[in-house]
């Protein structure tokens, strides 16, 4: 594990928020945050997104100076404006994968087979699987080689159904995200509305909300470390 000292985020194609007229993507601060961390860790971080070329992206805040470090870095430009698809991606390249959230991916996250079966590959290999806020929507039907659902007995966090219900889009997305990785078997742990919260259990490494990045980025870290020594 401690040879592949790359991340690959994976980031959502979909920019239509259901029927309400309005757009969503990856959320950026979800993106940007992480990849501070794991740059700043001595990681080299690749992008993903389920159709490929510049995937649409929400949250974005001028305001944020690492948002913005992000966006100006010529190396994240290049890799945001040509992402690959999953099928183009090696998973064998990757210590670690992070599922990005962003409202956009409720709709592909959880259809996307190949992007499901890098995650499998890596996390099979010895890796992290990681996802944030909505990013868990690619652990939906996220199956490992056995066929068990990789939540299945697990302790996660995800976006809960009363936030979703407090943003006022429970009706809009295809599913509540905690009842769906609950029905798969997940153990979901929540806390306040919108507050941060990150669960580590077995290498998959989960956080509930946008408050919860830079918690998440750092916890794969510590297991990408705590992997190598073993």
């Amino acid at each position: 594990m401690s040879e592949r000292k790359k991340i690959l985020i994976a980031l959502t194609s979909h920019e239509q928020l259901g029927d309400t007229g309005r757009t969503t993507g990856f959320y950026l601060p979800e993106a940007a945050h992480p990849w501070r961390v794991f740059t700043e860790s001595g990681y080299e971080v690749d992008l993903v997104s389920v159709r490929g070329g510049n995937p649409p992206r929400d949250g974005v805040d001028p305001s944020d100076p690492v948002q913005n470090r992000f966006l100006a870095d010529e190396t994240v430009a290049a890799k945001l404006a040509t992402t690959p698809t999953a099928a183009e991606v090696d998973p064998a390249e990757y210590a670690a994968i992070l599922y990005a959230g962003g409202h956009g991916s409720m709709w592909d996250f959880p259809h996307d087979t190949e992007l499901a079966a890098v995650a499998r590959d890596i996390y099979e290999s010895g890796g992290v699987v990681a996802a944030v806020c909505h990013g868990p929507a690619g652990l939906v039907n996220l199956t490992l080689s056995d066929g068990s659902h990789l939540v299945d007995g697990k302790r996660l966090a995800a976006f809960t159904n009363d936030e979703e219900h407090a943003v006022g889009l429970a009706g809009v997305v295809p599913f509540l995200l905690q009842s769906r990785l609950e029905e798969h078997g997940a153990l979901h742990e929540g806390t306040d509305n919108f507050a941060a919260h990150v669960v580590v259990d077995q290498r998959l490494v989960t956080g509930q909300n946008p408050a919860s990045a830079v918690g998440v980025a750092e916890a794969v870290v510590r297991e990408l470390a705590a992997t190598a020594v073993a």
